[in-house]
Parts: C-alpha cells; sequence; structure tokens
C-alpha cells in the first residue's frame, strides 16, 4: 500500500476521557444508600426480602425462582469460605522444605 493515509483510529485523544476532580461517578455504598433513602430507610436487604415474598405471595413462580438463584448464590458465595489451618507440624515441615528448595536453588546458582 503506497501513500496508505493514517484513519485517525486508536490512540490517545487530546481531552478525552474524564475530566479531572469530577464526583459523579457510581459507587456501590452510593448506590445502596439511595435505595435506602428512596425506600423510606429500609436497607436493600429488607426491600429484597419483601419482594421475594411478593412475588411468592402473587404466585409468580419465575421471579420467585430468580430470587431463589439470587439469594442461593450470595448464601453459597459466603458458605464456601474454606480456613485453613495448620498444625505446628506442618508448619515445620514447610518451613524445612521451603528452606530445601532454597538450598537446591542457590546449589543450581553456584553451579552455572
Amino acid at each position: 500500500m503506497e501513500n496508505a493515509k493514517k484513519t485517525g483510529h486508536g490512540g490517545a485523544r487530546a481531552n478525552a476521557g474524564r475530566r479531572k476532580g469530577t464526583t459523579d461517578r457510581v459507587t456501590i455504598a452510593g448506590l445502596l444508600e439511595a435505595v435506602q433513602n428512596r425506600a423510606n430507610g429500609k436497607s436493600y436487604m429488607d426491600i429484597i426480602a419483601e419482594d421475594f415474598i411478593k412475588a411468592r405471595d402473587n404466585g409468580d413462580t419465575h421471579l420467585t425462582m430468580k430470587y431463589h438463584n439470587l439469594i442461593l448464590n450470595k448464601v453459597a458465595a459466603t458458605l464456601t469460605n474454606i480456613e485453613v489451618t495448620d498444625s505446628t507440624e506442618a508448619v515445620a515441615n514447610k518451613e524445612a522444605a521451603f528452606l530445601k528448595a532454597i538450598d537446591l536453588i542457590q546449589t543450581v546458582a553456584k553451579s552455572k
């Protein structure tokens, strides 16, 4: 392609993007506060629970299942946290293995 023209696509543009100092970003905390203010002080969690009960009471099985999925996904996410605790012996074994690995690395490095 001889004499190819630049198309002007890509790259930085002068004055493009968000202006410094703007404060109109949406935050989770701000969004939850706005919901609470609009709902006469009810928390977002209370609103979800009330809406779930309303959907169930109205026999809206589709919406009820969506709420079940929402709630169960949240519950499952909090239940899947795994706490691992090591015994003193396990910590000592890991420390020994770590020191052995460092020693091996140093031996390989010296032989090169």
